[in-house]
């Protein structure tokens, strides 16, 4: 398995995969209508994105926040969407030209949906 590093791919490639991808997700019937209820400053959204995709792909530490909570937050979620949110991000990946980027960038993508959607789906824990 490829490992994170600025080897893998440039803060570039990382900007045009996240840009990409969300224009595509923006423009997507089934989870357009999602993102777009709840992001309301779409280019601050992709830099955090960008910070985000940076640390899974090349290891840099600027990310800062809380992804988990406001996606369990959200009403509503299926295994669909996730699975269209893989596709997108796959069908990004294929097109940037750089396998080794694709292969760390799709493996983590698939690790944050299953995160997601696992602890989506698991009842709350009663602390005694």
């Amino acid at each position: 398995m490829t490992r994170p590093g600025p080897d893998i791919c440039t803060e570039q490639d990382v900007e045009a995969l996240v840009r990409r991808f969300y224009a595509r997700v923006q423009e997507d019937a089934l989870i357009g209508p999602v993102f777009d209820a709840r992001v309301h400053d779409w280019e601050a959204h992709i830099q955090l994105l960008v910070d985000f995709w940076s640390a899974l792909l090349r290891g840099t530490s600027r990310f800062r926040g809380a992804p988990m909570p406001k996606h369990l937050a959200i009403p509503g979620l299926e295994w669909a969407m996730f699975q269209r949110w893989l596709q997108l991000f796959e069908q990004t990946t294929a097109e940037l030209g750089n396998p080794p980027m694709q292969q760390l960038a799709d493996a983590a993508a698939h690790r944050v949906a299953n995160a997601i959607w696992r602890r989506y789906r698991a009842p709350a824990f009663p602390f005694l």
